[in-house]
């Protein structure tokens, strides 16, 4: 019997993968929990043997509790869980101790293929992820082409407006403003803002 765990913001994803597979006689439901605390709070006293983990949340994101999962709970495997199927996102999970990933729209087949995949101690990757992931570190010398709205963001950011501020200009909430400014760290490979900015401008990205 596998136990499996989820951890998404979305009841709906949720409420999804369990309808999937609440009639599989191999896999046992321990539970889920919408955000990293809650995560972190059930495995003080519980367990399970997969954790299926969305990796864009509020406050901690998925990449950082991958990494902090596998310090704490070395015996839990984990299944990255995700609509983007982008090289820099599934390298991440991937350093952080993921044992594969998976995309949303993905059938109940490959889904159930993954968490047995994974059980044994092996890696598993959704349709073409792992396609994705060699083409990323074969260009990751290369500086990451940023999206049209990535590069709003960042002059806004070198200008000097906060996210609340950036998000009331352009219409978007604070925490897709946040998402943004997380995703262009990564992909700059930088660790804060005055790096992100002198980084932009050494590349000519502004």
């Amino acid at each position: 019997m596998i136990r499996l765990f989820i951890v998404d913001d979305h009841p709906v994803v949720i409420e999804g993968i369990h309808g999937l597979l609440q009639h599989e006689p191999d896999i046992e439901w321990a539970g889920h929990a919408m955000n990293a605390a809650s995560c972190l709070g059930f495995f003080v006293n519980n367990t399970a043997d997969i954790v299926l983990m969305d990796i864009s949340m509020p406050g901690m994101d998925g990449v950082e509790l991958c990494g902090l999962m596998r310090e704490k709970y070395p015996g839990v495997f984990i299944l990255g869980l995700s609509t983007f199927n982008q090289g820099l996102y599934i390298k991440k999970m991937m350093e952080n101790g993921a044992s594969g990933y998976i995309l949303k729209n993905s059938t109940k087949e490959e889904l159930l293929k993954a968490i047995y995949t994974v059980n044994t101690g092996n890696i598993f990757f959704s349709g073409e992820a792992g396609e994705v992931l060699k083409e990323y570190q074969r260009s990751s010398t290369r500086i990451p082409e940023l999206s049209p709205r990535e590069k709003e963001i960042l002059g806004l950011i070198a200008e000097g407006y906060t996210n609340p501020q950036i998000a009331e200009k352009i219409f978007l909430s604070s925490f897709t403003v946040d998402s943004h400014r997380k995703n262009l760290l990564a992909k700059l490979n930088v660790k804060n803002t005055a790096m992100l900015i002198r980084m932009a401008v050494e590349n000519k990205l502004l």
